[in-house]
């Protein structure tokens, strides 16, 4: 095979759509199916137990940190051997439209924190109680994927189980936008599987 510097077609530039599984962790049965003409964008957003949380700020970053350790023997200087002890994965970034809706998701609160009292939408900052774990949802983020520019592709970002531990700022400024900006905690299922990224080819009707 003759030698190519590369491919433009594999280099992802843009911002992806991220949607929230209000019911909670998510799990491989709880994904629409894919329709052959739409953008999987298009197939959550139909579907009502999914939310997209509009714009966001910074794009969208997943952060893996592997922990491993050393095995150190005498005869060499340097370390014999390496072994996987931990893993963390960190997802990360910025929703720039303040609804109470991102906040609350954004404080990993209880679905009941938020209520209409006297027709108002109203967000109950609880302190909690002993006991209360922190609520997981899934995510998912469907953005530009590699591949041919003259077709439609896409990728899809799963992540099972998502919690929001990080501290989250909330502001009212003269000269700057109200945003939150969150860091998820990205913790496997059973299987041992954080979620999975699917690169998609879909065909418009």
């Amino acid at each position: 095979m003759a030698y190519t510097r590369g491919s433009s077609n594999d280099i992802i530039v843009g911002a992806a759509a991220l949607f929230t599984y209000e019911d909670g962790a998510l799990a491989d049965a709880d994904m629409p199916a894919y329709v052959a003409g739409d953008s999987y964008k298009d197939t959550l957003a139909d579907d009502a137990d999914f939310r997209n949380v509009g714009y966001t700020m910074n794009g969208l970053e997943i952060q893996f940190q592997p922990d491993f350790g050393e095995v150190a023997v005498d005869q060499v200087l340097d370390v014999a051997k390496l072994f996987k002890q931990g893993m963390q994965v960190n997802l990360n970034t910025t929703f720039a439209e303040s609804t109470l809706e991102n906040l609350l998701f954004a404080l990993a609160g209880q679905d009941g924190d938020l209520a209409t009292v006297s027709s108002n939408p109203t967000l109950n900052l609880s302190a909690g109680d002993i006991g209360d774990v922190p609520v997981e949802r899934g995510l998912v983020a469907v953005g530009p994927g590699t591949g041919d520019a003259s077709i439609n592709v896409e990728r899809v970002y799963v992540a099972y189980r998502a919690l929001s531990i990080e501290n989250v700022t909330v502001a009212a400024k003269r000269d700057e936008a109200t945003m939150f900006e969150v860091s998820f905690r990205l913790l496997p299922n059973d299987n041992a599987s954080y979620g999975k990224i699917v690169d998609r080819t879909y065909t418009p009707a």
